[in-house]
């Protein structure tokens, strides 16, 4: 069912609203006034959302109220967005004066126009009053304060199986009972946890394993608890002296009186506790059953499974890696189709619908629950049509009962906090299938104001990332590949159906076929190929936030589609036109004033930026690599709002970077500048930046001093630079004490490369913590004072045939845990595992790999690195 995502937007509103500054709005009294009213308004709805959210699927005029407020709530935010807007246009002006606006940079005003007061004052008592015109029937719900009780969770599983209805699970099963007949090495708590996602077959696994004779023979006393509610202390110690007393009731009311009774029915015993179903991540609570159950005698032989969808979980319980558990083969989730969809014995009188059956089971994609709710709606049903209709449907769209795969899949969701829940979302504007790219989400995110406002000495990105990595451990998508600043990602079809299930009123995706969109819809992708006009439903649409085109391969429908985004989507955030044949921007496109990411990468047709371009200064992300642009013009560097900039230009020289420019740049990356020769001058005024990338510049032969006075930057990677020596010596007295920050520092195929620059080595000796050199054939040395990187953990040397220079003094990187030597005859015979006359200095390093062989990058691993 569609989310409203209302209590998310009233906080992000609201944050808003705090976060106005005084100099951004100076506001008229009146327009303050309403301002006021306006928060405070929404301070009281927000205060019982909570009630309503948990109200809303019993009462259907509640939430179609919750529909009308969340509405109102999106133009509240468009409105506190055009104060930010207004602002930087005045701030610009006064930061680039002109002639005409001489008058302003004299006075130095930040006042806003008299005008701009008069529309904002009339949009907020619009606003004002059709939040009045709700307030009765928002009233008349009788909403109340509640604490956020969307973590607990009325499941109960039971311990028993009967064997002949697991199918495909005997592999995993024997790997389980090996780790539980394994002896424990420690009084550490010996748990196993079992890791997936929902409808895998965690608990069925489980069962599995907990009915084996072999494991009734090796554990006399078994217990079966399934936590899912809060994990709760007493609760739980009351299931297990339950269990352990065959169902007997436990009346005793305090924790001491629980242990005694505990440690009476466990001492001397060797037991199996399976918890299923865990959602804490609480390390605390865990810990103190931990203690509870560590206090008996005879702990060690005994063993804890435990069953989660969150990889965090599995950590915090235990130290030995998680049971990742995967999905069945197509041929087990056959057998398993064909046990649901027939009585025994049916199935062979129907033919046509097995081969049916074949096709509506690969959408399952492994997920033995997805499998039985599929085989559960065919039950009987003989008819052909049936069949077909279940093959052709998005399984979101399927009708589900409580226990089928959606219901199952969205208590993961259900879990998430409201912030989470409405990222999670977005990622339904991506295909299935598709491979996602965590710094594309992030500013994706950023762009439509998703993330919270970062903590002190962090950044928007960072609280990107951190989002991401709770998605990750909770396996609601999963990691492909990590490039180091950035890395790739799947989600499973079916967790992409929940996203498109709980999306459905915010995202949409569009095509020519599209009839009917919901007016309200905020996000769009557009995709198909053979697109020969701009679909209909979108010149009715006017809020559409997110615009992303993929596919689209005829140069005038990306025209008509841009031109409509000017007219229409005034408040449009986030503009995709990634390998678009566009030939040109629109000059108007500058009216777009809340865009925040155009991403324009490798649209080969755009040979240079309209005039306007300079109006967009809300833009956050611009990506031109791979375009056709002779050269960067100098509007591009009045964009002071800009984080994320990535570019190709057809240039020699960029233009000096002028001081007061992008002093909010935290990404450069300079791709395919094939003639490019030198970095831009003026780089000493970009102080906010952490990465700086350089790839496939062939001219370029080295880097400025001047990024000594980047003391941010955190991330540099130079990769297929053929002419670039980066030679930087400590020259000044100045040099001696510099304080960078360098964190990671990649080195890719540098035909030319013979040295590393010192200079910032040296400035980051106590904050580098992983080099790779890799492919550079004519570095011979490395520079001793690699040696003083204190903080390195990671080193890796790759290709590099002519280095021979020993690692002396290597057993004094006491972070070092990764070391990779790869085709570096010298340095591998030296170093060579159990042989080399070096090797046991590295006996402090947790994992070392060095082998001899000499081989060349393939051009599959250079697209994989460089997108």
């Amino acid at each position: 069912m569609a989310e409203t995502f209302l209590f998310d937007i009233a906080e992000r509103v609201l944050a808003k609203i705090g976060h106005l500054s005084v100099d951004e709005v100076r506001l008229a009294f009146n327009v303050k006034t309403d301002l006021k009213k306006l928060e405070d308004i929404m301070i009281s709805i927000k205060a019982v959302l909570l009630d309503a959210e948990r109200q809303q699927h019993q009462n259907e005029k509640l939430r179609l109220c919750m529909w009308k407020l969340r509405d109102i709530f999106y133009d509240a935010e468009d409105l506190i967005d055009d104060f930010k807007c207004e602002a930087l246009r005045k701030q610009d002006a006064i930061n680039h004066p002109n002639i005409n606006n001489l008058k302003v940079r004299v006075l130095g005003s930040f006042r806003l126009p008299f005008s701009f007061y008069l529309k904002i004052a009339h949009k907020i008592k619009d606003i004002n009053g059709r939040l009045g015109e709700l307030a009765t029937e928002w009233n008349s719900f009788g909403l109340r304060q509640c604490n956020d009780s969307r973590h607990v969770f009325c499941r109960e599983t039971i311990s028993f199986v009967d064997s002949s209805d697991v199918i495909g699970r005997d592999e995993d099963k024997e790997n389980i009972i090996s780790m539980l007949m394994k002896p424990s090495e420690d009084r550490n708590v010996p748990v196993i946890p079992v890791v997936g996602i929902g409808g895998l077959g965690k608990t069925t696994l489980a069962q599995f394993v907990y009915n084996d004779d072999r494991v009734t023979s090796l554990f006399p006393l078994k217990i079966w608890i399934c936590v899912s509610e809060e994990f709760d202390l007493s609760r739980l110690l009351k299931l297990i002296i339950q269990s352990v007393n065959k169902g007997e009731r436990c009346d005793d009311s305090t924790l001491d009186a629980l242990q005694a009774r505990l440690r009476s029915l466990l001492n001397d015993k060797k037991f199996l506790i399976v918890l299923d179903d865990v959602w804490n991540e609480n390390q605390a609570k865990w810990v103190e059953l931990r203690n509870f159950l560590r206090s008996t005698n005879g702990f060690s032989p005994s063993k804890i499974i435990v069953t989660t969808r969150s990889l965090k979980v599995a950590s915090i319980m235990s130290s030995i890696p998680p049971y990742i558990l995967e999905g069945l083969p197509l041929e087990d989730c056959l057998t398993l189709f064909t046990k649901w969809a027939f009585n025994d014995g049916d199935e062979r009188h129907y033919p046509n619908l097995i081969r049916i059956g074949e096709e509506i089971v690969k959408k399952c994609k492994g997920v033995p629950l997805a499998v039985r709710t599929l085989g559960s709606l065919l039950f009987q049903k003989t008819d052909e049509s049936d069949w077909i209709y279940i093959r052709e449907s998005e399984i979101w769209r399927l009708e589900q009962h409580e226990n089928d795969i959606l219901p199952v899949l969205k208590m993961s969701y259900n879990h998430l906090p409201s912030h989470l829940q409405r990222c999670f979302a977005f990622l339904s504007l991506y295909k299935k299938d598709e491979i996602y790219y965590s710094d594309r989400v992030i500013r994706l995110w950023m762009a439509n104001g998703l993330l919270e406002h970062p903590k002190q000495n962090q950044e928007w990105e960072d609280v990107g990332k951190r989002y991401l990595n709770e998605l990750l451990s909770r396996c609601l998508i999963q990691m492909e590949y990590d490039f180091g600043l950035y890395f790739n990602f799947k989600m499973h079809d079916l967790v992409h159906d929940l996203a498109l299930d709980v999306s459905q009123k915010e995202c949409k995706t569009v095509n020519s076929k599209t009839e009917t969109v919901d007016e309200n819809v905020r996000h769009l992708l557009l995709c198909e190929q053979k697109l020969v006009e701009v679909p209909r439903v979108l010149e009715e649409m006017k809020n559409v936030r997110t615009l992303i085109i993929q596919d689209v391969s005829k140069a005038s429908i990306n025209e008509s589609l841009i031109n409509l985004c000017v007219s229409n989507f005034k408040y449009l955030r986030a503009l995709a036109l990634r390998r678009s044949p566009l030939r040109a921007l629109p000059n108007c496109i500058g009216t777009l004033k809340h865009l925040r990411d155009l991403d324009l990468a490798h649209c080969g047709g755009i040979q240079k930026l309209p005039s306007s371009f300079d109006k967009l200064r809300s833009l956050q992300s611009l990506n031109l690599e791979g375009s056709g642009l002779k050269l960067l013009p100098d509007s591009v560097q009045r964009l002071i709002e800009l984080r994320h900039l990535e570019m190709t230009v057809e240039a020699k020289h960029l233009k000096e970077i002028r001081a007061g420019c992008w002093t909010s740049l935290q990404y450069l990356r300079l791709g395919w500048c094939k003639e490019l020769e030198c970095l831009p001058e003026g780089m000493q005024y970009l102080k906010s930046l952490r990465t700086l990338v350089l790839v496939f510049c062939h001219k370029l032969v080295s880097l400025p001093r001047s990024l000594k006075f980047l003391t941010k930057l955190e991330h540099l990677e130079i990769k297929y630079c053929q002419k670039i020596n980066l030679e930087m010596e400590v020259e000044e007295e100045e040099d001696k004490d510099l304080q960078l920050s360098l964190k990671t520092f990649s080195l890719l195929e540098l035909n030319a490369l013979r040295d590393l620059p010192r200079l910032l080595l040296q400035g980051s000796s106590s904050t580098l913590q992983q080099l790779q050199i890799c492919w550079c054939p004519n570095l011979s040395v490395l520079p001793a004072r690699l040696l003083n990187l204190t903080s390195l953990h990671k080193l890796e040397i790759v290709g590099c045939i002519k280095l021979s220079a020993q690692l002396e003094g290597i057993e004094r990187l006491t972070n070092l845990t990764e070391l990779t030597i790869h085709g570096c005859p010298e340095l591998s015979k030296r170093y060579r595992e159990n042989a080399g006359k070096d090797w046991h200095k590295f006996a402090h390093i947790q994992k070392v790999v060095i082998k001899n062989e000499i081989f060349f990058i393939d051009l599959n691993y250079a697209i994989k690195n460089i997108r």
